[in-house]
């Protein structure tokens, strides 16, 4: 089983809890930027890229089990075992409004014309803020079965998804009639459902075996059984060509879409990988562990030939051209404008908040 060998990934401490979610902006003027989720109750910003911190949002006070950026990466929202779905502002930090709910949220996500904001949980219960009226009581969808697990638009905002954390199956949601149309059949509950960059796949994960739906007709397009439970599974948003997967063997595996054989295995978490995603343009993934780390993984065999490349296990990239030096030094000053005026406490503050993060 021979795999190719992978690059050195960036280590992005900073996180004193486990990381259980994470999330990928587009690529916006200012680069491309990562948020986590972790149950120190803090999620964290960084460059997409680098995997360097921007910042902390800081204002829950329970375990955070979600997060995501608009398409601009101007606001970012998570969703929190203290009952409340927070947004927030990307570019300074502040809290912009809590929404408050009756039990612990697990899922949030923007629509893609950014004005909505979804939440689902433990109360079963879908609801669809308008963030151009924060305070005006939110549209409840009607009665999920079971607890909330994920949610996410697609068709342009007219239909949502949902699955649940104690039965099987994705649920998709017509907002015009506010009714289940569809059902995509799982036996065991899907822990991990992302709608691809173009919108031709949805991509879940359940128990061990990951599977690829036709997100127009909802017919199920491939399935593949994983060396283990898998509690996560991205699809490479450019070429459509492969998927990774993580879960309970502390490996991020790559896959081949169309053949599904394992091309690939990343080694390096110390504990479960509960989430996996790829970057806009593909050319990375990253993985949140239980051991409180994110990993930026390169996606592909190393540049030019393997003894140019590091050996040493630093995170620096060694052999990049010159003309993405360039590149990297504008992104770094755009990224240094971002920062600017952002609320930035030492990152040593979230070890002191271990007590505080399980609700």
């Amino acid at each position: 089983m021979d795999k190719k060998k992978a690059a050195a990934p960036l280590v992005c401490h900073g996180h004193s809890r486990p990381v259980v979610d994470l999330f990928y902006s587009p690529v916006t003027p200012d680069g491309f930027f990562l948020i986590s989720a972790s149950k120190d109750s803090t999620p964290m910003l960084r460059n997409g890229e680098t995997g360097d911190w921007v910042g902390t949002f800081e204002g829950h006070k329970g375990a955070v089990w979600s997060c995501c950026l608009d398409v601009n990466a101007l606001r970012a929202a998570s969703g929190s075992a203290d009952f409340t779905a927070k947004l927030w502002d990307a570019l300074t930090g502040d809290e912009l409004h809590s929404f408050e709910h009756k039990h612990i949220v697990r899922a949030c996500a923007f629509s893609e014309d950014t004005h909505l904001l979804l939440t689902g949980g433990v109360e079963k219960i879908l609801r669809i803020f308008d963030l151009n009226r924060p305070d005006a009581p939110p549209r409840e969808v009607d009665k999920s079965p079971g607890s909330v697990r994920t949610v996410a638009w697609l068709h342009t905002d007219q239909t949502i998804l949902s699955s649940c954390s104690d039965i099987g199956g994705v649920r998709l949601w017509d907002l015009r009639s506010g009714n289940i149309v569809q059902t995509l059949e799982t036996k065991s509950p899907v822990t991990s459902a992302e709608v691809s960059q173009d919108g031709r796949y949805i991509t879940t994960a359940d128990g061990s075996t990951v599977k690829f739906w036709d997100a127009n007709h909802f017919g199920l397009v491939k399935s593949y059984d994983m060396p283990c439970n898998v509690e996560s599974a991205s699809l490479e948003p450019k070429f459509g060509n492969k998927f990774i997967a993580g879960g309970e063997d502390l490996w991020v595996h790559v896959f081949d879409f169309h053949t599904g054989e394992e091309i690939g295995c990343n080694k390096g978490h110390h504990g479960p990988v509960h989430c996996v995603r790829f970057s806009p343009g593909g050319e990375s993934y990253a993985s949140g562990s239980e051991d409180g780390t994110i990993r930026i993984w390169q996606t592909g065999p190393l540049p030019l030939s393997e003894n140019d490349a590091s050996t040493n296990g630093v995170t620096e990239k060694s052999n990049v051209a010159a003309d993405e030096v360039a590149h990297k030094n504008i992104a770094a000053d755009e990224v240094a404008r971002k920062i600017e005026g952002f609320h930035i406490d030492k990152e040593e503050k979230a070890g002191e908040k271990e007590d505080a993060a399980d609700a």
